[in-house]
């Protein structure tokens, strides 16, 4: 089954939409739109029944709701109606749902503290959480941002390999259509994150005929047909909407 983003122009790309269900990372430089592609995704979803779960590693939730309230995408009303969640599993743990009346982080379950406050959580701390949310709330879309905090936990480069195949394997045992944010800024780069990932999808932001663009380009989509060319993005009311191919 394939269900849509909610982003204009992109799921004509996809053959209709993404295969749910599955591991999807979103990667790029900052300011290509990788969160706002990602919120939107979410708020679609919510608006259409499926609940959605924002996991946030690195910025915190209310900053990025302040941001995203800019657009119509309804974040506001979905959060009060418990379709869309948001988590803050950073290095202070904080869990919970943004509060229908003060719009602030809520605990909702008893977290371990393992790590010191100053510490990225592990792999596998971040995924018993999630695993946790997603079957209190039957959770349907599921956003993490960002994949990096994970990754560098730990300064063994090969246990970093190991442990992030590990987790994006049990990611996909879920039952939610996830997307992964990534932090690379070179499409031709490869992680492991990429090669677990059913499907690669690279936001640029870069100078053009002496003016800044923002392009989406397909790297990677199993299962689908893609077209893999870059195609320009423009930030409008509604949040990001794809256009034609890059000239």
């Amino acid at each position: 089954m394939r269900i849509q983003t909610g982003i204009e122009g992109f799921d004509e790309l996809v053959q209709g939409g993404l295969l749910s269900e599955r591991v999807y990372l979103v990667s790029g430089p900052p300011g290509s739109g990788k969160t706002t592609f990602c919120v939107q995704f979410l708020a679609h979803g919510a608006a259409l029944g499926d609940v959605g779960l924002y996991v946030t590693l690195l910025e915190s939730p209310q900053n990025i709701i302040d941001d995203m309230s800019n657009y119509s995408m309804n974040v506001i009303p979905l959060i009060k109606m418990r379709k869309l969640l948001f988590a803050d599993l950073g290095p202070r743990m904080e869990y919970g749902y943004m509060d229908e009346l003060n719009e602030s982080v809520s605990p909702q379950y008893e977290v371990s503290r393992t790590s010191l406050e100053s510490e990225a959580p592990s792999p596998a701390m971040v995924f018993k959480e999630i695993a946790a949310y997603v079957a209190e709330y039957d959770v349907k879309r599921l956003v993490l941002d960002s994949v990096s905090a994970i990754r560098f936990t730990t300064k063994d480069l090969s246990l970093q390999e190991k442990e992030m195949t590990r987790f994006i394997r049990n990611l996909k045992k879920l039952g939610c259509t996830t997307i992964l944010i990534g932090e690379l800024t070179d499409p031709t780069a490869y992680s492991t994150e990429q090669f677990a990932a059913h499907g690669v999808i690279f936001m640029h932001n870069f100078l053009y005929d002496k003016n800044m663009t923002r392009a989406v380009q397909i790297i990677k989509m199993r299962g689908t047909k893609h077209d893999c060319n870059m195609r320009t993005v423009q930030f409008t009311d509604k949040g990001l909407k794809i256009e034609g191919y890059l000239e």
